[in-house]
């Protein structure tokens, strides 16, 4: 991560980086399983809905520029779940291996160590050996592999599930 970076609670004003970050992955990668852009309005709801759950959302922001984004949300509605939560990450790819992904899944550890939070759980399409190799980092294990659950861009998808203790 550049010295010029830092990682911080998201903002309104973020909703619009966010959001093009994301349509990028939804229309050129395998990283997420939607298929159709999202505007700044779905964006903005999805930033409240976890904000009003009490889970942390982050931004990358290096010189006014926001590079990537981590937030942690609901895994499963019931609720014996409540202690573990689904985590996320998205780069935007100009900022792919700087470190901002480390930066990010720091932060959004760190701030659930403050919530009840005890177990997360990541999907990853597979392969995706970045994504692996950042979850494992954060001393997250391999605990499923879904073969051909997703079907995006006219080919089967595998998923895998990282799960990490805080």
């Amino acid at each position: 991560m550049s010295k010029h970076t830092t990682v911080r609670a998201v903002t309104p004003e973020d909703t619009a980086a966010i959001t093009a970050i994301y349509n990028h992955y939804i229309q050129t990668s395998l990283a997420t399983f939607e298929e159709q852009p999202v505007t700044t309005e779905d964006m903005a709801q999805r930033i409240a809905t976890c904000s009003a759950n009490g889970y942390p959302w982050l931004v990358a922001v290096s010189q006014g520029v926001i590079t990537g984004y981590a937030y942690a949300g609901v895994w499963k509605a019931r609720s014996a779940y409540r202690f573990t939560s689904e985590i996320t990450v998205y780069l935007h790819p100009q900022y792919y291996r700087t470190g901002n992904g480390t930066a990010l899944y720091s932060a959004l550890f760190e701030a659930l160590r403050a919530t009840p939070v005890r177990t997360v759980i990541a999907v990853i399409t597979l392969p995706n050996e970045a994504s692996v190799a950042l979850h494992e980092k954060f001393a997250m294990h391999k605990v499923a592999h879904f073969a051909q659950v997703g079907f995006k861009f006219n080919q089967w998808q595998d998923v895998g599930y990282w799960q990490g203790a805080l």
